[in-house]
């Protein structure tokens, strides 16, 4: 199977994703990193997010957030992005998708935080790299659907003690891995991702 390109209504916008829907009710809807950094759904983290859960036979939603390629809209500072989430999410249900992860890289990951009180068909998180250093976190306290959170040892963005801090008031009991010698970017650490991914679909 492979990802077909489609468009999604986010209000009135119209939003621009990468979808491979699969026959089960499980699925996932990802979310790319900065857009006015050059972050897209075709970045290479959220594209090995989305291998991931395929290759785990979960149906895979990555999509960019409005004013990013062909998704309408401009950059919403977290704001409007939200609603894209939201929408996407609403997209995956309507397929039939029961059981749906939210999966955020760097600034997807913060803006999945920002609104995940309201994701009501969102069943669980997964966070990569949550960029702790570089924007505020504060906001976001105990949730039980924050499961997994994967950082870097070598990350400045997302930095692993600052996370482990954090993540006491997050959830206790989510599952936080790292992995040794990856900056925020996983040049050459791209399969350690999928692995720790692949052994949380394995056991969740």
């Amino acid at each position: 199977m492979a990802e077909e390109r489609i468009f999604f209504k986010s209000g009135r916008l119209k939003i621009e994703g990468l979808l491979e829907s699969r026959h089960s009710d499980r699925g996932v809807v990802i979310t790319h990193p900065h857009p006015l950094y050059g972050g897209d759904m075709l970045n290479n983290v959220v594209e090995a997010i989305a291998q991931a859960y395929q290759e785990k036979g979960h149906s895979t939603l990555r999509f960019n957030f409005s004013g990013v390629s062909q998704s309408e809209g401009e950059y919403d500072n977290g704001i409007g992005e939200q609603e894209n989430v939201r929408a996407a999410l609403g997209y995956l249900s309507d397929l039939g998708k029961m059981n749906i992860d939210l999966a955020g890289y760097s600034f997807g990951a913060w803006v999945n935080a920002l609104g995940l009180e309201g994701f009501a068909k969102a069943n669980r998180m997964i966070m990569v790299s949550p960029p702790v250093n570089f924007i505020d976190f504060s906001f976001l306290t105990y949730d039980q659907k924050i499961q997994l959170v994967i950082v870097g040892t070598e990350d400045d963005i997302a930095g692993f003690k600052m996370v482990e801090g954090m993540l006491q008031t997050w959830n206790p009991e989510a599952n936080l891995r790292n992995i040794q010698g990856a900056d925020h970017f996983y040049w050459g650490k791209l399969s350690e991702l999928k692995s720790l991914i692949h052994e949380f679909l394995s056991s969740t």
